[in-house]
């Protein structure tokens, strides 16, 4: 006896003529859209926030020669392209918004920089103490 297929071949549980797909794949597609919780990205990544541009700048202008993955933190920042920018400035907004904790923060930025970060995770988190409410 023959299995009940479709004229497309799909066996009936998964035929897109019975919704059973669409059924299956809207939730996941809802999942992946919201990122699994909205944390992935900085709260600020898509609209523009002057002060936490302003806290990158005062970051740049105090700890801007200090060492982060064998780089100048202000090499990290004018560069306008590569994934250690994107991380650096998205980690950074996360921590000036308070989604992440400077343990998380320090632990993120030496997994993705390594190197002798201490010096200007020091640096970045004096700055942080000098915002105000912080």
């Amino acid at each position: 006896m023959m299995a009940n297929i479709n004229p497309r071949g799909d066996p009936p549980a998964m035929s897109p003529s019975n919704g059973t797909l669409a059924k299956v794949l809207a939730p996941l597609t809802l999942l992946a859209m919201a990122g699994c919780g909205g944390s992935l990205v900085a709260p600020d990544s898509l609209v523009e926030d002057r002060g936490e541009e302003a806290f990158v700048d005062q970051l740049v202008a105090a700890c801007g020669q200090r060492e982060l993955g064998r780089q100048p933190l202000n090499y990290l920042v004018q560069v306008e392209t590569g994934d250690a920018n994107i991380y650096f400035i998205d980690q950074t907004s996360k921590l000036y918004f308070g989604r992440v904790d400077r343990q998380g923060y320090a632990s993120n930025l030496n997994t993705f920089l390594p190197g002798d970060n201490q010096d200007a995770l020091k640096c970045i988190f004096a700055q942080l103490d000098q915002l105000p409410g912080r």
